[in-house]
């Protein structure tokens, strides 16, 4: 070998180096095109734009009540006779879907999920009265959802009054952007239930809430989110109104029979209660949560998330204009 073939050790390491490096480049290269080639041959999924309307015909003068009473059974009646009946809500052969507030694992005593009552009465109004075909039940709960199902009577309420219980799999959820929306964007929601059903009637519970205020009707809907729906708590006056731009119900059952003052939404305690023994039924989300912040002692336009709700014209706080139908049930 001559002198000017010769390389140092020093040399050749460095060009080995560089061999290595353009190997691992191009290995690189070759593999990110090959994923992005499998990648454009895999079908996109589907991204849904929101749900049906699930509302029903305005009626003149029957598009809320307020029953006082201590029994729920009987005060969510009263108040669903006083709008028409069940059977103005739900027809023959109709599938309905119950979406209650079961976000945590507590028991019933402690206000922080929907009663199970009240899911009871609902089932049995719309089987015997509006002839429904299949009633379900349905939330994405914070906690783990068997048990808080299990442990808020829901569970056995829906079991002995013939409900079905639909707990949140991954193969229900599909992605969902609102049109114009800031924060629902091709987020997974739980899409699959509330395509296949006829009608959608929401019950909530009156809560404080340390973050929105307040947590009613509209508030109700988070549960309808996937993902890391906590993100959304940085703008959460802005996500409960795009819930309920999403969500038009058939019908929303406010229960104020106990009304969580403190230390919502969880609570903890029955001393976080007040007992006001009140329950509303309305077609206006809005109008319902407006006059639920009155039983927190708030107003309409202390909760942002209402003003805005108004100004996309949603519904209205102003729920005397209405001219509720007012009953009273005594036990």
């Amino acid at each position: 070998m001559t002198d000017e073939n010769k390389i140092s050790r020093r040399d050749f390491l460095a060009r080995a180096a560089k061999a290595g490096v353009s190997v691992a480049a191009f290995s690189a290269a070759a593999k990110l095109l090959c994923e992005s080639d499998v990648r454009k041959m895999l079908p996109m999924p589907e991204i849904f734009t929101g749900f049906k309307d699930y509302s029903v015909p305005a009626m003149a003068g029957k598009t809320m009540s307020i029953v006082s009473g201590a029994d729920r059974t009987q005060t969510v009646s009263k108040a669903i006779e006083l709008l028409g009946g069940i059977d103005r809500f739900v027809k023959p052969g109709e599938t309905v879907l119950l979406k209650p507030n079961v976000g945590f694992a507590r028991p019933a005593r402690i206000g922080a999920t929907s009663h199970p009552d009240i899911i009871s009465e609902i089932t049995r109004l719309c089987y015997e009265h509006g002839k429904a075909k299949k009633v379900y039940v349905m939330d994405n709960p914070i906690n783990d959802p068997a048990s808080c199902f299990e442990l808020s009577g829901i569970s056995a309420a829906a079991a002995k009054s013939g409900a079905e219980i639909i707990l949140p799999r991954e193969n229900l959820f599909r992605p969902v952007s609102l049109k114009d929306g800031k924060l629902i964007q091709n987020w997974p929601m739980l899409y699959e239930p509330m395509k296949r059903v006829d009608k959608v009637i929401g019950i909530a519970a009156v809560k404080n809430h340390a973050r929105s205020g307040a947590s009613m009707t509209m508030k109700n809907w988070y549960g309808l989110l996937g993902g890391g729906r906590n993100n959304f708590h940085r703008d959460i006056n802005t996500i409960i109104v795009e819930l309920a731009t999403l969500v038009k119900p058939t019908l929303v059952i406010l229960d104020g029979t106990d009304v969580m003052m403190t230390n919502g939404p969880t609570g903890g305690s029955v001393s976080d209660l007040k007992k006001t023994d009140i329950m509303i039924a309305g077609c206006d989300q809005v109008a319902v949560d407006a006059f639920g912040a009155t039983l927190l002692d708030m107003t309409p336009q202390s909760l942002p998330y209402l003003i805005r709700a108004e100004e996309l014209k949603l519904g209205t706080t102003d729920y005397k204009a209405l001219k509720p139908l007012y009953a009273e049930v005594k036990a």
